[in-house]
């Protein structure tokens, strides 16, 4: 027996405005603006004042899993635009000294396990990355963007045909922050 409604509400910070129109919700915060449209979803999105609500009709499985969905995704975006994303990742290396380097939108991986040529990671979207030391920083409003270019720079990093047990060179994600720092 299917439910006969599911919904979920959101609350808006005080430092937080958001508009709806139709199905795009545009969220502005101290931080910054997030843009993201909604229109591929069966489902309906409502602004009342500071609560937005989310909701499906007789949903069906996919409809009631699209609401949560969309919540979370809401409120990532109102995280985003009041505190940012920051993903920091650790370049681990045993016998040969990794160097890491960005380059316009790619990170440049040189000299892993001896390698000659460069491994390449691509940068997605607006994400700052800064190298620090042994510290990689992935930084953003978004966080599907940050966490896909910390992603995209640990996949570069993968070793193939190796025991991982053994040879664990390569750039790991090691803390994820609500907030972004300076």
């Amino acid at each position: 027996m299917r439910a006969i409604e599911v919904s979920k509400t959101i609350q808006i910070p005080e430092d937080v405005e958001v508009s709806l129109d139709e199905r795009k919700v545009t969220v502005k915060g101290p931080k910054g603006t997030m843009i993201r449209d909604f229109h591929h979803a069966p489902i309906s999105i409502e602004l009342d004042g500071k609560t937005i609500r989310i909701w499906a009709e007789w949903p069906r499985k996919k409809e009631s899993s699209l609401v949560g969905t969309i919540y979370s995704h809401i409120q990532n975006m109102i995280t985003g635009v009041e505190k940012g994303f920051t993903y920091k990742l650790k370049v681990v290396f045993s016998h040969f000294p990794v160097t890491v380097k960005v380059k316009d939108q790619r990170v440049l991986i040189e000299n892993f396990s001896g390698e000659r040529s460069p491994r390449k990671a691509k940068i997605v979207g607006d994400a700052k990355v800064s190298v620090q030391g042994e510290d990689v920083i992935v930084q953003d409003l978004n966080l599907e963007n940050v966490s896909q270019t910390a992603a995209n720079i640990e996949q570069a990093t993968k070793v193939k045909r190796k025991d991982p047990r053994i040879f664990l060179d390569g750039i790991y994600v090691y803390e994820r922050i609500e907030g972004m720092e300076k």
